[in-house]
């Protein structure tokens, strides 16, 4: 690979001249240039330039199992050799796919025992959308196409998936699809500190129900949400606000469907964060940890009630991806989760969450966070105008931006959404990581706080 010879400015020039990012300003990339990441072992990355960063964030919120497992990249390889690529179409499929379908329904919640594969979370969710509008369809209620989401929500960013999410500002540029609605989220510490947790949980639930008696409940196929809002700023709902969603969703029968792609495979403590809070859900969908960002893979996994319908009452589902169930993809994903399972990674970073958990009630205490909310292995760090007054910044993410550079530059990867700094560790990270995070972010806080006092 001669083009590892290049230098970081060669890389750069590169990039600015061909590469369009994700979610990029690229004229402020262009001036900045980018951080080119080399190689990676374990939690850290390295750079071009031989700088090492502690990655707080499993690269986007995937990397389950840490950098540098052997054994998946050797998965990979003897898949290749045997079958690089097979379709699903035509009656066909191939072992590794036929083997991960049933593994993800052993460990899948409630009766969720059929698998859709797709290769991104995007895909994942347009899935969605196409069977619970078909399931409704063949249930004889065709009117039954709205999906009611949250603001602030992240499904995906095709044209269904950024119309299901609530991120205003990709609807901005994107001319939001008919048929999707949102819903005030469960964001406590924004929107509802003058109630007690378990009063907001039931408030911002009850707003579903508003929106569902709004629309009509012959008009509404389904509600979906994340068991925490991930990209939305790790958004933590009080312990009151799914068994209230379950409620309301079951009266009006409205199917539930919950988007693990974030939460799923350990991140909350258990496989799903539906087994966190107790949910039931007639469809989940899955990505990111699925292979630890090794190989891209998503899928959906679907109920008896929806899958019953669809392979018996619905002859051909005209829907797929040249990619379904890609026995690369599946293979890696079955070493995967064979790792998840004997390396114990779910129980051993439940353990170490006490910890971090701890250690970041001393970050707290910082006279620029208001509030540090947490998960096991996912949380946030709410930067704030005023401590005590619980106050927000007006110019809505600039602190955050600000904090995030610092990170980098102190050797440390979180995520500025707004104001909240984001944390996401994989689940390898040990007291000793936990430490290195908490020491670098605190010098990252102290040089904001100094940095806007100066301002």
């Amino acid at each position: 690979m001669a083009y590892l010879n290049r230098t970081t400015k060669q890389w750069q020039e590169i990039d600015t001249k061909h590469h369009l990012h994700p979610f990029t300003d690229y004229k402020s990339l262009a001036e900045e240039g980018s951080i080119i990441v080399t190689k990676a072992d374990g939690v850290h990355l390295t750079t071009s330039d031989d700088k090492q960063l502690l990655d707080a964030m499993s690269g986007l919120w995937c990397v389950n199992v840490g950098y540098g497992r052997k054994n998946l990249a050797e998965v990979a390889y003897k898949q290749m050799q045997e079958l690089p690529y097979y379709n699903s179409f035509f009656k066909t499929a191939t072992p590794p796919s036929i083997e991960l379908a049933r593994e993800l329904a052993e460990l899948s919640p409630h009766d969720l025992n059929h698998a859709f594969f797709s290769s991104s979370g995007s895909e994942a969710n347009d899935t969605v959308v196409r069977m619970v509008r078909r399931y409704w369809d063949l249930k004889g209620k065709p009117n039954k196409k709205t999906f009611i989401s949250r603001e602030f929500a992240y499904h995906g960013s095709t044209m269904t998936g950024m119309s299901l999410g609530g991120m205003t500002a990709m609807h901005s540029q994107g001319d939001m699809m008919p048929g999707f609605e949102h819903v005030l989220p469960p964001y406590w510490y924004k929107y509802g500190n003058e109630m007690s947790q378990d009063d907001f949980g039931i408030f911002a639930a009850n707003k579903i129900e508003e929106k569902i008696n709004e629309i009509g409940a012959d008009n509404v196929a389904a509600f979906i949400g994340e068991p925490i809002q991930g990209a939305g700023g790790v958004i933590i709902p009080p312990d009151s606000y799914w068994p209230r969603v379950q409620e309301i969703c079951n009266q009006y029968d409205i199917l539930l469907v919950v988007d693990e792609v974030i939460c799923g495979f350990g991140r909350t403590g258990n496989w799903f964060g539906s087994d966190t809070y107790n949910i039931k859900p007639d469809i989940i969908t899955m990505a990111k940890g699925i292979t630890s960002g090794y190989i891209p893979l998503s899928g959906i996994m679907i109920g008896d009630r929806v899958s019953d319908t669809i392979i018996n009452e619905g002859g051909e589902f005209y829907h797929g991806y040249t990619y379904s169930g890609h026995p690369v993809a599946c293979a890696v994903s079955l070493e995967n989760l064979k790792v998840i399972k004997e390396e114990n990674l779910i129980e051993q970073s439940s353990q170490v969450s006490v910890y971090l958990e701890q250690q970041m009630r001393e970050i707290e205490k910082h006279p620029l966070v208001g509030e540090v909310r947490m998960k096991s292995f996912i949380g946030a760090v709410e930067l704030v105008k005023d401590k005590e007054k619980m106050e927000m910044f007006e110019d809505t993410g600039v602190v955050g931006t600000i904090c995030r550079d610092y990170c980098i530059e102190n050797g440390l990867v979180m995520r500025a959404v707004r104001d909240g700094m984001i944390f996401c560790p994989p689940l390898i990270f040990n007291n000793s990581h936990v430490d290195e995070l908490c020491e670098k972010l605190k010098k990252s806080l102290d040089q904001t706080h100094n940095h806007i006092s100066k301002s």
